[in-house]
């Protein structure tokens, strides 16, 4: 049944499936080339959308609940994937398949009754939603899942990617990075005259992901984490 086959599938350090050396050679979906290029493309965008949607809506979402209008002043408080994406994010998911960002919701802490508590609830909520996401394709792909002698279906692929895309994000906006959410959350946890210092290093996060992603540090921190929490979230631990 799917259910018993969704966890014999592994994926690799590239967050693509891998099957048993055994599997019966045949036609596979797309031809390869141009065609392939495309349906990978495909595969990749559908996941990415919705998962930079729903991280920037939960974002929006928690600082309206907590008295914040900014992000539904700003037509931010949407589903439009189009009004949340972000070039150079977007560039990064697709060279590294798993991570990546989207364009920050604009938010208020004045606003707040607390707000550095409170900034800690906003920004954990994106990592959350993706986390709440990987699972349901996680569960897709369990119900989706047929021979694993066989190369994947289109929905599988779909899910599988959207599990790697969602656990992707959630972990890597918990690096405690400016402006990562990593760091808004530890900004509130920290004594005010610690989390002053550490706000200091602002200006200088974007540089300092970028050389991380680039030098794959990132990579060598994340992926093996992404990889088995995604394979947890489809049963095949």
């Amino acid at each position: 049944t799917a259910l018993s086959t969704a966890g014999t599938r592994k994926w690799n350090t590239s967050g693509d499936f891998t099957y048993p050396p055994t599997r019966p050679k045949g036609s596979a979906m797309i031809p390869t080339n141009l065609n392939e290029f495309l349906f990978n493309v495909i595969i990749m965008a559908i996941p990415i959308l919705m998962a930079v949607t729903v991280h920037e809506y939960a974002h929006g979402l928690a600082a309206f609940k907590l008295g914040d209008p900014t992000a539904k002043n700003a037509g931010r408080l949407t589903l439009n994937p189009i009004k949340h994406l972000d070039v150079v994010g977007t560039l990064v998911f697709l060279v590294t398949r798993m991570v990546g960002w989207a364009k920050p919701v604009p938010v208020d802490p004045r606003y707040f009754k607390r707000p550095r508590q409170d900034m800690i609830w906003v920004s954990a909520a994106g990592p959350a939603a993706n986390i709440l996401l990987a699972a349901v394709f996680g569960q897709v792909y369990r119900l989706a899942s047929g021979d694993p002698m066989l190369p994947p279906s289109f929905l599988e692929q779909v899910a599988a990617r959207g599990v790697i895309i969602n656990v992707g994000l959630a972990l890597f906006n918990l690096l405690p990075i400016p402006p990562l959410d990593g760091s808004g959350i530890l900004t509130g946890l920290l004594p005010l005259d610690w989390a002053i210092k550490y706000e200091r290093l602002r200006p200088y996060g974007f540089v300092i992901l970028l050389v991380l992603i680039f030098t794959n540090l990132i990579g060598k921190l994340l992926f093996p984490l992404i990889l088995t929490l995604a394979q947890f979230l489809v049963g095949g631990l």
